[in-house]
């Protein structure tokens, strides 16, 4: 109003009707900065690096980055920008739990895992191509998230999940007694891999049929995995062991969690 009047309309009455200093008017005349300009721009690098995260995890990161900033105004700026938007995904049946071999009792179940070494996860996912899909079988650590052993194959077979299981033991070899919680799927059930995990000193354990959910842990780690397909070895060795901030483990890297356990242990 005061702008539009200016011609006609002294300052001393402008600041009458507004009840102003002479200051305070002039600073009103002022345009504001954007106050979010630079938190625009680093939440918008974190994105375009993480495009899983969350708020939260952005936040995290931005900490790590040392920008000051609230969890408030990310989820804001987040919201603005449309960066909240979920990515859905298509299944294709990994499990083949009809194969009439022997399956282990669920020894996951309600374990409270409290170091490392006590549970090891293992599952099968698969990795879209242009034309077809190549599969990947990982085994992790349940106390610090980290990828012990994987395969990456176009077969579905126990090749798979032996040359997963033998990545893992070469990094761990002193396995015996890890509980290795698997579903209930031919590739863990067949004789080969059943053997190679009782050699090594592996105690079996498999989730119940047709409940993906008693094996929450790997399949949120395929989740973080579709996020990276194009880097897949990258992603893995250094990216998610050794980068990518996790909840679950204080928000930090499943590398750094390890080492700050194995510092306790002695």
């Amino acid at each position: 109003m005061v702008e539009e009047e200016r011609a006609s309309l002294p300052v001393s009455r402008a600041r009458e009707l507004v009840a102003v200093s002479r200051s305070g008017l002039h600073d009103a005349r002022r345009p504001r900065p954007d106050r979010d300009a630079g938190l625009h721009a680093a939440i918008e690098q974190v994105v375009e690096e993480w495009p899983g995260y969350g708020y939260r995890r952005v936040t995290h990161e931005l900490v790590e980055r040392r920008v000051a900033v609230n969890r408030k105004r990310v989820l804001r700026v987040m919201r603005d920008n449309g960066w909240l938007c979920r990515v859905r995904r298509a299944r294709v049946r990994t499990t083949q739990s009809d194969h009439g071999l022997g399956v282990f009792p669920n020894l996951a179940r309600g374990l409270e895992v409290t170091e490392l070494d006590q549970l090891w996860v293992a599952d099968l996912t698969y990795i879209r191509l242009p034309r077809d899909f190549v599969y990947l079988a990982t085994i992790l650590d349940a106390y610090s998230r980290r990828v012990l052993g994987w395969q990456l194959a176009p077969y579905l077979d126990t090749r798979l999940t032996l040359g997963a299981l033998e990545r893992a033991l070469a990094l761990r070899p002193n396995a015996r007694g890890v509980i290795h919680h698997s579903d209930q799927g031919v590739q863990y059930a067949s004789g080969d891999y059943v053997a190679r995990a009782a050699a090594a000193g592996l105690v079996q354990s498999m989730s119940r049929r047709g409940r993906p959910e008693d094996n929450a842990l790997a399949e949120s780690f395929f989740a973080s995995l579709k996020e990276a397909t194009a880097s897949l070895a990258r992603f893995i060795d250094d990216v998610y062991n050794h980068r990518r901030l996790h909840s679950a483990l204080g928000y930090r890297a499943p590398a750094q969690f390890e080492a700050a356990a194995e510092s306790q242990r002695y």
